[in-house]
């Protein structure tokens, strides 16, 4: 089963670029939240050295010194610029799995009449002329296959973005994958890397002919399938449909510290409503959520406060309201007063899906209709008009706590009123 993987290359970095064309070959970094590390990096920000996760403080000279510009996270902005693009390359093959928010496997079963590699050049072709987005194209007999082929096309430079392994006959593969360390086989993280090279396995070759029997015993199942897989056997399916998530979280480190029991409440209610959105896109129902405050781990010599609280639900709901007052009852408390609070957070859990939900005989059926109604106009009205069109009043209305994001782009695509604006000079 022929299987492409389509990778975006650099894709934070890449969608700043498309908005901002003068920042081709210029070294840029996109910053994670509170601009504090560097979570995506272009060519020539890497050719520097720079590591991902650096913290900004520690490379700013270096910045300076090679004029380094960074931009805070846009998570909108990448947001709908995967949406775009997946959208794109649903139109490539009937069977598509997102598999995160810049790759996606696409069944080319159905396409053994095609040139693969031309098919490859043709997505790439489209991305970058609708969206401005490179990408590169893996084909392979497997998914792991299919991220290594992926692999090939993005670092070597005469593959012109496009690696087909089926087009290699064995010798040839087996040569190509002689010379890919093992550490970029997916799956194989730096310790079981570290462990296999102890035992001689340094390449993907040498995993793909490793026994399989000694490799579950030494490891596990799950790296018995990856070298099946490695053999171009497909051990891995294709999820058309992204199963549902057991948990949900939505946490944020604060933009400054936060004292009062007020400000921290304003928090817990936007990570809550942010939480509950997520639940309801799903169609599930959360029995329980966990709210959890702290303040700086790495400040040893301040007085120091990590609490959690699991609060359940009398029954399951994904009414953003109830989940709200769970949550405040649960920081209340949690909170003591005279601390320096650096983060909060929400986790939903004994999560259920929507027809799932149990009955009893006392069931409010007009509330609970009445509360589905308004949930669906909130997301219908934020979903249109913009997100926090429509919230709760708890969220407040300054949020100084909020993360500090002092290099953010506009939001390009989602706002008219931050829409980019060509000038002729």
């Amino acid at each position: 089963m022929p299987i492409a993987l389509i990778d975006c290359n650099n894709f934070y970095v890449s969608c700043e670029r498309v908005f901002q064309p003068r920042l081709e070959g210029r070294p840029v970094v996109v910053l994670s939240n509170n601009d504090g590390c560097v979570v995506a990096r272009s060519q020539e920000v890497r050719d520097l050295g720079v590591k991902m996760a650096a913290p900004w403080f520690q490379i700013r000279e270096l910045a300076e010194r090679h004029g380094i510009i960074a931009f805070s996270s846009n998570y909108t902005l990448y947001a709908d610029m995967s949406n775009r693009v997946m959208s794109l390359l649903a139109d490539f093959s009937p069977q598509q799995e997102i598999y995160s928010i810049d790759e996606c496997f696409l069944d080319l079963s159905g396409f053994k009449h095609l040139d693969y590699t031309a098919y490859g050049q043709r997505i790439r072709t489209m991305i970058k002329q609708h969206v401005g987005l490179p990408v590169c194209v893996g084909i392979s007999a497997s998914k792991t296959l299919a991220k290594l082929a992926n692999h090939v096309a993005k670092k070597r430079p005469g593959y012109a973005g496009v690696c087909d392994f089926n087009a290699l006959d064995a010798a040839a593969l087996d040569a190509l994958l002689s010379t890919i360390a093992v550490g970029e086989v997916w799956g194989v993280g730096p310790r079981i890397s570290a462990r296999l090279i102890d035992m001689g396995i340094t390449t993907v070759l040498d995993l793909k002919r490793a026994p399989p029997k000694m490799i579950r015993t030494q490891f596990s199942v799950v790296l018995e399938r990856t070298v099946a897989e490695l053999n171009g056997e497909a051990c891995l399916t294709l999820e058309e449909i992204a199963p549902p998530k057991q948990q949900i979280m939505a946490s944020r480190s604060f933009g400054e510290y936060v004292y009062t029991l007020e400000e921290l409440a304003q928090a817990v209610v936007t990570y809550t409503t942010r939480a509950a959105e997520k639940l309801r896109r799903q169609a599930s129902l959360a029995g329980a959520i966990q709210v959890h405050i702290r303040t700086n781990p790495f400040k040893p010599d301040a007085p120091q406060h990590q609490r959690g609280l699991i609060v359940p639900l009398p029954t399951p709901s994904d009414d953003t309201r109830q989940l709200v007052r769970a949550a405040l009852f649960g920081l209340r408390r949690l909170y003591r007063p005279g601390f320096a609070y650096q983060k909060a957070g929400v986790v939903l859990s004994e999560l259920i899906p929507i027809e799932q939900r149990p009955r009893t005989l006392f069931d409010d059926t007009v509330a609970q209709a009445r509360s589905q109604s308004l949930m669906r106009v909130m997301d219908g009205v934020n979903r249109i008009m913009g997100e926090h069109t429509l919230h709760l009043l708890g969220e407040g209305l300054e949020k100084r706590w909020k993360m500090r994001r002092g290099h953010k782009t506009p939001n390009y695509t989602t706002r008219f009123d931050e829409i980019a604006v060509a000038r002729a000079d």
